[in-house]
């Protein structure tokens, strides 16, 4: 466990996680160098994405966080990642 008291295990979830045949989550980082057209494309097939925020998180997600909304898609900051999903993933923060 981490110094925080908090570990997360993201292999471990994904195993949990039903998806239907393709979807996954996808583990990478928000440094600018990904095309938003990469990132839309991967949630609009059902993806969850999970970036480790690397530089200023309103500068990187400028024009990210728009075309996730248009669409439908849902975006969570959570400590030192971004986690985006699709429409019909809901990302419960009830617990935080």
């Amino acid at each position: 466990m981490s110094n925080s008291g908090f570990d997360l295990d993201l292999r471990t979830a994904e195993k949990e996680i039903d998806f239907a045949e393709g979807e996954r989550v996808m583990l990478g980082v928000l440094d600018g160098t990904t095309p938003v057209a990469e990132r839309t494309a991967a949630i609009e097939h059902g993806n969850v994405l999970v970036l480790a925020i690397d530089g200023d998180l309103n500068e990187l997600a400028a024009d990210l966080a728009p075309a996730v909304k248009q669409c439908g898609g849902n975006l969570v900051h959570f400590r030192n990642f971004l986690i985006i999903s699709p429409p019909d993933v809901e990302i419960d923060t009830s617990e935080l």
